[in-house]
Protein backbone atom coordinates (compact mmCIF):
# COMPACT_ATOMS: atom_id res chain seq x y z
CA UNK A 1 0.00 0.00 0.00
CA UNK A 2 0.99 3.63 -0.42
CA UNK A 3 -0.07 6.57 1.76
CA UNK A 4 -0.05 10.36 1.66
CA UNK A 5 0.42 12.37 4.85
CA UNK A 6 -0.60 16.05 4.70
CA UNK A 7 0.55 18.32 7.54
CA UNK A 8 -1.42 21.37 8.64
CA UNK A 9 0.79 23.10 11.25
CA UNK A 10 -1.62 25.72 12.58
CA UNK A 11 -3.16 25.65 16.06
CA UNK A 12 -5.32 28.01 18.06
CA UNK A 13 -3.06 27.33 21.06
CA UNK A 14 0.05 25.22 21.59
CA UNK A 15 -0.39 22.14 23.78
CA UNK A 16 2.22 21.92 26.53
CA UNK A 17 3.40 18.43 25.46
CA UNK A 18 3.49 18.82 21.65
CA UNK A 19 6.75 18.81 19.66
CA UNK A 20 5.25 18.56 16.15
CA UNK A 21 5.88 21.32 13.59
CA UNK A 22 3.24 23.84 14.60
CA UNK A 23 2.53 27.51 15.13
CA UNK A 24 -0.31 29.88 15.99
CA UNK A 25 -1.13 31.73 12.74
CA UNK A 26 -0.83 35.52 12.71
CA UNK A 27 -3.79 35.86 10.36
CA UNK A 28 -5.79 34.09 7.64
CA UNK A 29 -3.35 35.28 4.98
CA UNK A 30 -0.57 33.22 6.57
CA UNK A 31 -2.75 30.11 6.29
CA UNK A 32 -3.77 30.95 2.70
CA UNK A 33 -0.13 31.41 1.65
CA UNK A 34 0.75 28.10 3.27
CA UNK A 35 -2.09 26.30 1.49
CA UNK A 36 -0.92 27.71 -1.84
CA UNK A 37 2.56 26.32 -1.21
CA UNK A 38 1.15 23.02 0.04
CA UNK A 39 -0.96 22.68 -3.13
CA UNK A 40 2.17 23.22 -5.23
CA UNK A 41 4.02 20.54 -3.29
CA UNK A 42 1.14 18.08 -3.60
CA UNK A 43 1.17 18.61 -7.39
CA UNK A 44 4.84 17.56 -7.57
CA UNK A 45 3.72 14.02 -6.65
CA UNK A 46 1.11 13.82 -9.41
CA UNK A 47 2.63 10.65 -10.90
CA UNK A 48 1.80 8.86 -7.63
CA UNK A 49 -1.86 9.92 -7.45
CA UNK A 50 -3.28 6.73 -9.01
CA UNK A 51 -1.40 4.48 -6.59
CA UNK A 52 -2.21 6.24 -3.29
CA UNK A 53 -4.41 4.09 -1.02
CA UNK A 54 -4.68 6.34 2.05
CA UNK A 55 -4.65 10.05 2.83
CA UNK A 56 -4.12 11.32 6.36
CA UNK A 57 -4.51 15.04 7.09
CA UNK A 58 -2.83 15.71 10.43
CA UNK A 59 -1.33 18.52 12.42
CA UNK A 60 -1.34 20.81 14.12
CA UNK A 61 -5.07 21.31 13.94
CA UNK A 62 -6.51 20.78 10.44
CA UNK A 63 -10.01 21.60 11.71
CA UNK A 64 -8.80 25.11 12.61
CA UNK A 65 -9.07 25.99 8.92
CA UNK A 66 -12.17 27.87 7.73
CA UNK A 67 -14.57 26.11 5.36
CA UNK A 68 -13.11 28.04 2.41
CA UNK A 69 -9.58 27.06 3.42
CA UNK A 70 -10.64 23.45 3.81
CA UNK A 71 -12.17 23.56 0.30
CA UNK A 72 -8.84 24.81 -1.06
CA UNK A 73 -7.04 21.93 0.68
CA UNK A 74 -9.56 19.28 -0.38
CA UNK A 75 -9.55 20.54 -3.97
CA UNK A 76 -5.77 20.09 -4.12
CA UNK A 77 -6.32 16.44 -3.17
CA UNK A 78 -9.45 15.82 -5.26
CA UNK A 79 -7.62 13.93 -8.02
CA UNK A 80 -6.68 11.20 -5.52
CA UNK A 81 -9.26 8.54 -4.65
CA UNK A 82 -8.03 6.69 -1.55
CA UNK A 83 -9.57 3.70 0.17
CA UNK A 84 -9.15 5.41 3.55
CA UNK A 85 -9.27 9.21 3.94
CA UNK A 86 -8.60 10.47 7.47
CA UNK A 87 -8.65 13.95 8.96
CA UNK A 88 -7.63 14.94 12.48
CA UNK A 89 -10.13 17.17 14.28
CA UNK A 90 -9.96 19.09 17.53
CA UNK A 91 -13.36 19.12 19.27
CA UNK A 92 -13.46 22.89 19.87
CA UNK A 93 -12.88 23.76 16.19
CA UNK A 94 -15.38 21.27 14.77
CA UNK A 95 -18.55 22.69 13.23
CA UNK A 96 -21.48 21.03 11.49
CA UNK A 97 -20.52 22.85 8.27
CA UNK A 98 -16.98 21.44 8.42
CA UNK A 99 -18.33 17.95 9.07
CA UNK A 100 -20.63 18.14 6.05
CA UNK A 101 -17.79 19.46 3.91
CA UNK A 102 -15.53 16.59 4.94
CA UNK A 103 -18.25 14.10 4.02
CA UNK A 104 -18.84 15.87 0.68
CA UNK A 105 -15.16 15.53 -0.27
CA UNK A 106 -14.98 11.83 0.57
CA UNK A 107 -13.33 11.83 3.98
CA UNK A 108 -14.45 8.58 5.60
CA UNK A 109 -12.47 8.56 8.85
CA UNK A 110 -12.15 11.22 11.56
CA UNK A 111 -9.61 11.11 14.38
CA UNK A 112 -10.69 13.32 17.28
CA UNK A 113 -8.04 14.70 19.64
CA UNK A 114 -9.64 14.17 23.06
CA UNK A 115 -6.59 13.35 25.26
CA UNK A 116 -8.62 13.04 28.47
CA UNK A 117 -12.14 13.60 29.81
CA UNK A 118 -10.77 15.23 32.97
CA UNK A 119 -11.23 18.91 32.21
CA UNK A 120 -8.74 20.01 34.88
CA UNK A 121 -6.07 17.90 33.18
CA UNK A 122 -7.10 19.34 29.81
CA UNK A 123 -6.45 22.83 31.18
CA UNK A 124 -3.10 21.65 32.60
CA UNK A 125 -2.07 20.49 29.09
CA UNK A 126 -3.41 23.71 27.50
CA UNK A 127 -6.20 21.95 25.62
CA UNK A 128 -9.17 24.20 24.87
CA UNK A 129 -12.16 21.89 24.41
CA UNK A 130 -14.78 20.59 26.84
CA UNK A 131 -16.33 17.16 27.15
CA UNK A 132 -19.50 18.60 25.66
CA UNK A 133 -17.53 19.54 22.53
CA UNK A 134 -16.37 15.93 22.18
CA UNK A 135 -19.84 14.39 22.42
CA UNK A 136 -21.36 17.04 20.14
CA UNK A 137 -18.74 16.37 17.45
CA UNK A 138 -19.06 12.59 17.65
CA UNK A 139 -22.86 12.70 17.64
CA UNK A 140 -22.96 14.97 14.59
CA UNK A 141 -20.39 12.90 12.70
CA UNK A 142 -22.53 9.82 13.37
CA UNK A 143 -25.69 11.65 12.27
CA UNK A 144 -24.17 12.49 8.85
CA UNK A 145 -22.95 8.92 8.37
CA UNK A 146 -19.21 9.31 8.86
CA UNK A 147 -18.17 5.64 8.60
CA UNK A 148 -15.12 5.46 10.86
CA UNK A 149 -14.48 7.38 14.06
CA UNK A 150 -11.42 7.33 16.33
CA UNK A 151 -10.25 9.27 19.37
CA UNK A 152 -6.78 9.92 20.76
CA UNK A 153 -6.23 9.71 24.52
CA UNK A 154 -3.15 10.32 26.67
CA UNK A 155 -2.35 8.57 29.94
CA UNK A 156 0.39 8.89 32.57
CA UNK A 157 -0.27 12.62 32.78
CA UNK A 158 1.23 14.08 35.98
CA UNK A 159 -1.58 14.25 38.52
CA UNK A 160 -3.74 11.72 36.68
CA UNK A 161 -5.04 8.88 38.88
CA UNK A 162 -6.17 5.37 38.09
CA UNK A 163 -9.72 6.56 38.80
CA UNK A 164 -9.28 9.35 36.22
CA UNK A 165 -8.19 6.79 33.65
CA UNK A 166 -11.08 4.47 34.50
CA UNK A 167 -13.41 7.39 33.83
CA UNK A 168 -11.75 8.04 30.45
CA UNK A 169 -12.14 4.38 29.48
CA UNK A 170 -15.80 4.42 30.53
CA UNK A 171 -16.40 7.40 28.21
CA UNK A 172 -15.07 5.39 25.28
CA UNK A 173 -17.89 2.93 25.86
CA UNK A 174 -20.40 5.79 25.96
CA UNK A 175 -19.12 7.19 22.65
CA UNK A 176 -19.57 3.81 20.92
CA UNK A 177 -16.76 4.24 18.38
CA UNK A 178 -14.61 1.74 16.52
CA UNK A 179 -11.05 2.90 17.15
CA UNK A 180 -8.95 4.32 19.99
CA UNK A 181 -5.31 5.41 20.16
CA UNK A 182 -3.86 5.64 23.68
CA UNK A 183 -0.40 7.08 24.20
CA UNK A 184 1.58 7.66 27.38
CA UNK A 185 2.69 11.24 27.89
CA UNK A 186 6.29 11.55 26.71
CA UNK A 187 8.45 14.47 27.79
CA UNK A 188 9.72 15.95 24.51
CA UNK A 189 12.36 18.63 24.09
CA UNK A 190 11.27 22.06 22.83
CA UNK A 191 7.94 21.83 24.67
CA UNK A 192 6.52 23.86 27.54
CA UNK A 193 6.56 20.80 29.81
CA UNK A 194 10.25 20.23 29.06
CA UNK A 195 10.98 23.86 29.91
CA UNK A 196 9.13 23.34 33.20
CA UNK A 197 11.07 20.11 33.79
CA UNK A 198 14.41 21.92 33.40
CA UNK A 199 13.29 24.34 36.10
CA UNK A 200 12.12 21.60 38.45
CA UNK A 201 8.43 22.35 37.92
CA UNK A 202 7.43 19.20 36.04
CA UNK A 203 7.67 15.67 37.42
CA UNK A 204 6.84 12.79 35.05
CA UNK A 205 4.39 10.14 36.23
CA UNK A 206 5.82 7.25 38.25
CA UNK A 207 6.84 4.36 35.98
CA UNK A 208 5.00 1.78 38.09
CA UNK A 209 1.79 3.82 37.88
CA UNK A 210 2.29 4.15 34.11
CA UNK A 211 2.63 0.36 33.83
CA UNK A 212 -0.51 -0.17 35.93
CA UNK A 213 -2.37 2.24 33.66
CA UNK A 214 -1.23 0.43 30.52
CA UNK A 215 -2.39 -2.91 31.94
CA UNK A 216 -5.76 -1.36 32.84
CA UNK A 217 -6.13 0.03 29.31
CA UNK A 218 -5.42 -3.33 27.67
CA UNK A 219 -7.79 -5.23 29.95
CA UNK A 220 -10.66 -2.73 29.91
CA UNK A 221 -10.62 -2.17 26.15
CA UNK A 222 -10.51 -5.92 25.59
CA UNK A 223 -13.63 -6.23 27.74
CA UNK A 224 -15.27 -3.53 25.61
CA UNK A 225 -14.66 -5.58 22.47
CA UNK A 226 -11.56 -3.80 21.17
CA UNK A 227 -8.66 -5.76 19.71
CA UNK A 228 -5.20 -4.35 20.33
CA UNK A 229 -3.32 -4.45 17.03
CA UNK A 230 -0.37 -2.17 17.84
CA UNK A 231 1.36 -1.01 21.02
CA UNK A 232 -0.92 2.03 21.34
CA UNK A 233 -3.87 1.25 19.04
CA UNK A 234 -7.14 -0.64 19.48
CA UNK A 235 -9.96 -1.39 17.04
CA UNK A 236 -13.41 -2.95 16.95
CA UNK A 237 -14.81 -4.71 13.88
CA UNK A 238 -11.40 -4.60 12.17
CA UNK A 239 -11.54 -0.76 11.98
CA UNK A 240 -7.74 -0.52 12.04
CA UNK A 241 -5.97 2.57 10.69
CA UNK A 242 -4.80 1.47 7.25
CA UNK A 243 -2.63 4.57 6.97
CA UNK A 244 -0.72 3.90 10.18
CA UNK A 245 -0.23 0.27 9.23
CA UNK A 246 1.66 1.57 6.19
CA UNK A 247 4.21 3.16 8.55
CA UNK A 248 4.62 0.03 10.64
CA UNK A 249 4.87 -2.25 7.58
CA UNK A 250 7.58 -0.15 5.91
CA UNK A 251 5.38 0.55 2.89
CA UNK A 252 5.80 3.75 0.90
CA UNK A 253 4.23 7.01 2.03
CA UNK A 254 4.58 10.58 0.82
CA UNK A 255 4.85 13.37 3.39
CA UNK A 256 3.81 16.89 2.35
CA UNK A 257 3.64 20.06 4.41
CA UNK A 258 5.75 21.79 7.02
CA UNK A 259 8.13 19.39 8.75
CA UNK A 260 6.54 16.32 7.12
CA UNK A 261 8.48 13.10 6.70
CA UNK A 262 8.08 10.59 3.89
CA UNK A 263 9.44 7.22 2.79
CA UNK A 264 9.40 6.70 -0.98
CA UNK A 265 11.26 4.13 -3.08
CA UNK A 266 13.98 3.60 -0.49
CA UNK A 267 14.46 7.27 0.40
CA UNK A 268 13.53 9.09 3.61
CA UNK A 269 12.38 12.65 2.93
CA UNK A 270 12.28 15.46 5.49
CA UNK A 271 10.61 18.79 4.81
CA UNK A 272 11.68 22.15 6.19
CA UNK A 273 10.22 23.05 9.61
CA UNK A 274 10.61 26.84 9.19
CA UNK A 275 7.65 28.30 7.32
CA UNK A 276 9.60 30.71 5.03
CA UNK A 277 12.00 27.93 4.01
CA UNK A 278 9.13 25.52 3.39
CA UNK A 279 7.26 27.99 1.18
CA UNK A 280 10.49 28.60 -0.77
CA UNK A 281 11.57 25.01 -1.50
CA UNK A 282 9.59 22.43 0.59
CA UNK A 283 12.17 19.71 1.15
CA UNK A 284 15.12 19.87 3.52
CA UNK A 285 16.73 16.52 2.70
CA UNK A 286 16.28 13.24 0.89
CA UNK A 287 18.35 10.37 2.24
CA UNK A 288 18.78 7.00 0.56
CA UNK A 289 18.36 4.21 3.07
CA UNK A 290 20.97 1.46 3.33
CA UNK A 291 19.97 -2.17 3.69
CA UNK A 292 21.07 -1.95 7.32
CA UNK A 293 18.74 1.01 7.95
CA UNK A 294 15.84 -0.76 6.26
CA UNK A 295 16.42 -3.96 8.24
CA UNK A 296 16.47 -2.00 11.50
CA UNK A 297 13.27 -0.15 10.61
CA UNK A 298 11.49 -3.29 9.40
CA UNK A 299 12.10 -4.95 12.77
CA UNK A 300 11.43 -1.96 15.05
CA UNK A 301 8.30 -0.75 13.27
CA UNK A 302 7.09 -4.27 12.51
CA UNK A 303 7.33 -5.37 16.14
CA UNK A 304 5.05 -2.50 17.15
CA UNK A 305 2.25 -4.51 15.53
CA UNK A 306 0.90 -7.28 17.72
CA UNK A 307 0.98 -9.57 14.68
CA UNK A 308 4.75 -9.10 14.64
CA UNK A 309 7.09 -9.71 11.70
CA UNK A 310 7.53 -12.78 9.51
CA UNK A 311 10.98 -14.19 10.25
CA UNK A 312 11.22 -15.93 6.87
CA UNK A 313 10.21 -12.76 5.02
CA UNK A 314 12.80 -10.66 6.87
CA UNK A 315 15.53 -13.24 6.38
CA UNK A 316 14.77 -13.68 2.67
CA UNK A 317 14.43 -9.95 2.04
CA UNK A 318 17.66 -8.95 3.79
CA UNK A 319 19.65 -12.18 3.43
CA UNK A 320 20.30 -12.49 7.16
CA UNK A 321 19.61 -14.88 10.01
CA UNK A 322 17.89 -12.69 12.59
CA UNK A 323 19.21 -14.46 15.69
CA UNK A 324 22.77 -14.55 14.31
CA UNK A 325 22.64 -10.91 13.21
CA UNK A 326 21.16 -9.82 16.57
CA UNK A 327 22.44 -12.42 19.07
CA UNK A 328 21.09 -10.62 22.17
CA UNK A 329 17.59 -11.21 20.82
CA UNK A 330 17.82 -14.79 22.16
CA UNK A 331 18.12 -13.34 25.65
CA UNK A 332 14.91 -11.35 25.11
CA UNK A 333 13.26 -14.60 24.03
CA UNK A 334 14.42 -16.30 27.25
CA UNK A 335 13.19 -13.32 29.30
CA UNK A 336 9.73 -13.69 27.82
CA UNK A 337 9.73 -10.30 26.07
CA UNK A 338 9.36 -11.80 22.58
CA UNK A 339 8.04 -15.07 21.25
CA UNK A 340 7.90 -16.97 17.97
CA UNK A 341 4.52 -18.13 16.72
CA UNK A 342 3.99 -19.70 13.28
CA UNK A 343 7.09 -18.02 11.82
CA UNK A 344 6.21 -14.63 13.36
CA UNK A 345 8.42 -12.87 15.87
CA UNK A 346 6.22 -10.78 18.14
CA UNK A 347 6.18 -9.02 21.49
CA UNK A 348 4.59 -10.91 24.38
CA UNK A 349 2.22 -9.13 26.75
CA UNK A 350 5.21 -8.61 29.03
CA UNK A 351 7.18 -7.35 26.04
CA UNK A 352 4.58 -4.68 25.33
CA UNK A 353 5.63 -3.03 28.59
CA UNK A 354 9.33 -3.19 27.68
CA UNK A 355 9.19 -2.69 23.91
CA UNK A 356 12.01 -0.15 23.89
CA UNK A 357 14.36 -2.69 25.48
CA UNK A 358 13.63 -5.05 22.60
CA UNK A 359 13.92 -2.35 19.95
CA UNK A 360 17.34 -1.32 21.28
CA UNK A 361 18.69 -4.73 20.23
CA UNK A 362 18.41 -3.60 16.61
CA UNK A 363 20.19 -0.25 17.07
CA UNK A 364 23.96 -0.21 16.85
Amino acid sequence: MKGLYVHIPFCGAICHYCDFAKRVPKNDQMIDDYLDALSREIATYQTHFDSIDTIYIGGGTPSLLTTNQLKKLFDALSFIHPIEYTMEVNPESYTTQKGLLMKQYGINRVSLGVQTFNEKLLTYMNRKHTNKDVFNAINHLKSIGMPYLSIDLIYAIPGQTIKDLEHDLAQIKCLDIGHVSLYSLILEEKTYFYHQYLHGKFKPADQDIEADMYALIMDELSQQGFKQYEISNYAKNNETSKHNIIYWSLDDYIGVGLGAHGFIEGYRTHNERALPKYIDHFQKEKIQQTEEMLLQDALIFGLRKLSGVSISHIEDRFNVHIFERFPRLSQRLDEGLVMIENDYLKLTRKGLFFGNQVFMEFIE
